[in-house]
């Protein structure tokens, strides 16, 4: 078995003094198969619009999957690279959090894909994501 709070605790300091940080992700929930992050949605996330960024959203996608990727399938002396993001958003938000869950859909000994669903607190689907990494010796 894994401690989770350690795991969460870890990530969120990892990720001190980054893009991560400065957009407000934090790493909430972890589990055998999936890893949960929260971004609240402020004015400093919007676009011209009025609405969450896309690049915000593809920020938290790719953040919650590279992690998701570090935490399950890097080992000792290789390093991880996201090497492509796809996304989709399909409702916007303006205000409130957002949740993004990573779950693997391959775990090939160099290779991961992971689905990335994020929602908004009621539930309602916002964007999905499809994040390809690679895991390699250094």
């Amino acid at each position: 078995m894994f401690d989770k709070n350690l795991i969460l605790d870890e990530a969120n300091k990892r990720c001190q003094g980054t893009l991560v940080s400065t957009l407000g992700i934090i790493f909430i929930d972890v589990g055998e198969h999936y890893l949960e992050a929260k971004m609240e949605v402020t004015p400093a996330h919007h676009q011209p619009a009025g609405v969450l960024h896309g690049g915000a959203t593809a920020a938290l996608a790719e953040t919650v999957g590279s992690s998701a990727a570090a935490i399950f399938s890097k080992k000792e002396n290789q390093i991880l690279r996201g090497v492509e993001l796809s996304i989709n958003h399909v409702r916007g938000i303006s205000e409130g959090f957002v949740f993004a869950k990573a779950v693997p859909i391959h775990m090939g000994r160099t290779m991961q894909l992971w689905k990335i669903s994020i929602i908004d607190e009621n539930n309602r689907d916002i964007s999905f994501a499809k994040l390809t990494t690679l895991t390699i010796d250094k």
